[in-house]
């Protein structure tokens, strides 16, 4: 299973960032090979509008099973992941991305 977080930094201490269109960086888990990956979304800030739709992109191409956040994406953002079949969990904001997974494992996310 391949799971996203949205995160501020780029390691398993890092804090995940509760805005999905804007977070800093996306992280990806591969459970299989027990490997995290950063992917840098600082670009996003300077962009007008449509910040949502353009990470949804990006985390198209990471092909993720599974979105971990905070707060959760937009309505736009939310249209093109539900087409995508990710599933997606809130309410992870004020944990890091390791106490983030653990919640998911232990099913705490929305």
């Amino acid at each position: 299973m391949r799971i996203a977080f949205t995160s501020r930094g780029r390691d398993w201490d890092a804090q995940i960032d509760p805005r999905f269109g804007r977070t800093d960086y996306i992280l990806l888990y591969d459970e299989e090979n027990d490997k995290l990956t950063a992917q840098d979304n600082r670009d996003i800030h300077n962009v007008g509008h449509g910040a949502g739709p353009k990470t949804a992109e990006k985390l198209f191409g990471m092909q993720p099973d599974v979105l971990i956040t905070g707060n959760g994406p937009g309505g736009n953002a939310q249209n093109i992941l539900n087409r995508m079949n990710i599933e997606i969990h809130t309410g992870a904001g004020g944990m890091t991305v390791r106490q983030a997974y653990q919640a998911y494992k232990d099913n705490k996310l929305r």
